[in-house]
């Protein structure tokens, strides 16, 4: 039997880790899957190859023994060749049976082992506004014939993953199946900008707010707030609102904080009363 390296099927170094050997694998399982290639028979036997491979790099124990005969495979093949009767001889060993189990449980049976693969993981995006971030929402996907709702707790951000267990790729059973992984989006608000679980937005008030105080009205994600501005506030102050920021993810009781750049407007015209008024104010002065 023709040696097969399993480290250049799956395109890995021969010092591999578990890991990068699991994410080569399924890249090439991916591609090279029966679904995706229908009646394609070199797809099908390199998918075969890809499992076979896969079977035995995943594995440490049997990664090893691979590893320790592959070493010596050019002896055992030149032997073979040669038409010894013992043609593990060069070996060291005295019977064939040791390396004629080993070959039987590492390179026969393909057909069973190519039955035994783990399924690749789905991904798709989950776009969201900060308002469902904020209160949390949900989404239906559509994988093939089934409908996946997904769910979003309070304070999901850009770039959180979710993973819906065993609704990826099929495997050879189902504790193979692969996993349903969502990345969550969330698009840009015209009025808050978030940093972590804090929220930043610009509010104007008006010059005789600013110099005379009062109340104003601000909208935040949770309603409406009355804030008091003192007066003589300057343009651009920054007012802190505890814990009207966004709840924390996993941590919904918690809140980020509200922060608010007061922006001074001035008016854009003064009747003659007006000017009146701040001429005897610039004298005043």
């Amino acid at each position: 039997m023709d040696y097969k390296d399993y480290y250049k099927i799956l395109g890995v170094d021969k010092k591999a880790t578990q890991d990068e050997i699991k994410k080569a694998y399924r890249a090439l399982a991916v591609k090279h899957h029966p679904d995706k290639n229908p009646n394609n028979k070199d797809s099908e036997e390199r998918f075969k190859v890809i499992n076979e491979a896969n079977e035995v790099l995943s594995n440490p124990d049997k990664r090893k023994k691979y590893d320790e005969l592959g070493e010596n495979w050019q002896k055992y093949e030149q032997t073979e060749n040669s038409r010894s009767k013992n043609p593990f001889q060069d070996f060291g060993g005295n019977e064939d049976s040791n390396y004629s189990n080993f070959f039987e449980q590492f390179f026969s049976n393909q057909q069973t082992r190519s039955q035994n693969y783990n399924g690749s993981n789905y991904e798709t995006d989950i776009e969201i506004t900060l308002e469902e971030s904020y209160k949390g929402t949900s989404r239906i996907v559509q994988l093939e014939n089934e409908k996946i709702r997904i769910t979003t707790k309070p304070g999901a951000y850009s770039d959180l993953l979710l993973k819906i267990k065993g609704k990826g790729e099929k495997g050879s059973s189902e504790k193979n199946h692969g996993d349903l992984i969502a990345r969550i989006f969330v698009k840009p608000h015209p009025q808050f900008i978030r940093k972590g679980d804090d929220l930043y937005m610009n509010q104007t008030i008006d010059l005789y707010t600013a110099i005379l105080g009062g109340d104003i009205l601000v909208n935040t994600l949770s309603g409406q707030l009355k804030v008091k501005i003192d007066e003589l506030t300057q343009n651009n102050k920054s007012i802190r609102l505890k814990n009207k920021g966004m709840p924390m993810y996993d941590k919904a009781e918690m809140h980020g904080n509200l922060y608010i750049l007061l922006q001074v407007t001035l008016p854009q015209k003064l009747n003659d009363k007006q000017r009146e008024l701040f001429e005897q104010l610039k004298q005043m002065e």
